[in-house]
């Protein structure tokens, strides 16, 4: 079930958009702040990155964040380690969609060993659950 206003919120990140795939993204912090832009596949100048970069970005992250926490459960040493994911956009019937594509590098941990912890991490990984579940969202002018 996703997470909602009436759970316990840990953090709350805060970015503003501004002229969508062709403008910049930032936080309320100022930690982030970059320019976007349409990639040249799609049409754009290529200049800055895209949606579809930040995403894989943000849920590489968060799953091999998950599988350190599966891995320190079940003793299992992760050193070296890296999650590549690709985050792809096309068109669908209802308009686009998005897929993702994660690939765990476990160096030194058996494949049958290193396939129960990315199974494990899946299902307690933020964002794969939002991926499988949906997520709550508010809609409000501001």
């Amino acid at each position: 079930m996703p997470i909602q206003h009436t759970d316990v919120l840990l953090y709350t990140g805060v970015v503003t958009a501004e002229s969508g795939r062709e403008g910049r993204v930032s936080s309320d912090d100022g930690k982030l702040d970059v320019t976007v832009s349409q990639p040249k596949e799609l049409g754009g100048a290529g200049r800055g990155t895209n949606p579809e970069q930040l995403f894989a970005a943000t849920y590489s992250a968060c799953f091999h964040a998950s599988i350190a926490i599966v891995a320190d459960m079940e003793k299992v040493d992760i050193t070296g380690s890296s999650v590549t994911a690709r985050v792809a956009i096309g068109k669908n019937d209802d308009g686009f969609g998005i897929i993702a594509d994660l690939t765990a590098h476990l160096p030194g941990v058996e494949p049958a060993v290193a396939q129960k912890l990315l199974d494990k991490a899946h299902e307690i990984c933020p964002y794969s659950r939002m991926t499988r579940e949906g997520i709550e969202v508010s809609l409000q002018v501001g």
